[in-house]
């Protein structure tokens, strides 16, 4: 009988002991196991505290993050850089000291290739900037540049391949004579003094441009003679983001992506409050010149297929006018980030 309980109260135990060894389904130091540990950041962990490192251009590039650059002074969650050429920001972007930067989209393509896919494009963040000013009052459509000369910067980029695909497809390829100028400022300069008639240049160069000269005045809109000839959108600007970044602190890279659109809703809804952020940043000169430009800046933010579809197609029209432009060959799927 003894011998009976004592064989009743073992089996109990062992029992007991099964039981509470199966409560426990993780393992304590094994990363991303629920109750263990991990030594890397976790990238759907919330509470990641990671630091990004951004970087834009002044100008149109720059200025759809104006109300997270105004908010991260008093709450520095992020270290933003501005740099005033594409050159030193795409240097910084090649040896790795960026985690997200806003960039010409031609560049774009040409640092994924030379970072082996090192950052993705996550976003386009600026449509067309493009403008040619007159000295008068001649020019009613772009067929009126016939016979004419036309002063332009940015000889060898993104400008030069719009430009020359908008003249192709108006049969003005060969009709209109382009001097090219090296510094957007040096054309201003030469536009507003009356030494040119006719000149392409960006915002906010067309803005500062007007406020100098009365009689000059932007004749025509080169995104508006885009849409009429291609398919695609006018793409001139772009957010990349590291793909360390995305595989180690997706989280912390996806909260900033949701800041990023708020702030360019901002931007374009809060236009006055806007230009005076842009001019204390120094992303414009001055906040009247951020004001005015602001609406003719195409400051956007597009992600997800549609910013695939768009940046495939501008870019394929890059590719035929130089394939060096994107990189040296035509950009895959792997060069877009969809969170």
């Amino acid at each position: 009988m003894k011998r009976n309980v004592l064989t009743l109260i073992l089996a109990l135990l062992l029992a007991l002991s099964l039981l509470a060894s199966c409560s426990n389904t993780g393992t304590p130091n094994t990363p991303g196991v629920p109750g263990g540990s991990s030594e890397t950041g976790d990238s759907s962990n919330p509470t990641d505290d990671y630091t990004l490192r951004v970087g834009t251009l002044k100008g149109p590039t720059g200025m759809g993050m104006a109300k997270m650059i105004s908010d991260n002074k008093t709450n520095k969650t992020k270290e933003i850089s501005l740099f005033g050429a594409p050159e030193d920001l795409s240097a910084a972007l090649i040896n790795g000291s960026l985690d997200v930067a806003a960039v010409p989209v031609n560049l774009a393509a040409v640092i994924n290739k030379r970072t082996n896919g090192g950052y993705l494009v996550a976003a386009i963040n600026t449509l067309g900037v493009l403008y040619i000013v007159e000295n008068g009052e001649t020019l009613t459509s772009l067929s009126d540049l016939e016979g004419k000369t036309l002063y332009a910067t940015g000889q060898g980029s993104t400008p030069e391949y719009m430009l020359n695909y908008i003249l192709e497809k108006n049969n003005l390829k060969d009709k209109v004579t382009v001097e090219w100028k090296t510094e957007h400022s040096e054309l201003a300069t030469l536009a507003a003094s009356g030494q040119v008639t006719y000149a392409m240049l960006p915002e906010p160069h067309v803005t500062t441009t007007l406020t100098k000269n009365s009689s000059l005045r932007a004749a025509i809109n080169l995104t508006e003679e885009w849409d009429k000839v291609s398919e695609g959108q006018a793409v001139q600007g772009c957010l990349v983001v590291s793909k360390k970044v995305i595989d180690e602190h997706k989280s912390v890279l996806d909260a900033f992506l949701d800041e990023y659109k708020a702030s360019v809703d901002f931007v374009n809804g809060n236009i006055s409050e806007a230009a005076t952020m842009i001019a204390e940043i120094g992303i414009v000169g001055a906040a009247a010149v951020a004001e005015k430009a602001i609406p003719r800046c195409n400051i956007v933010y597009i992600d997800g297929d549609a910013m695939v579809t768009s940046l495939n197609e501008f870019y394929s029209v890059l590719y035929q006018a130089n394939p060096a432009s994107v990189g040296g060959t035509m950009p895959s799927e792997a060069l877009y980030y969809k969170k």
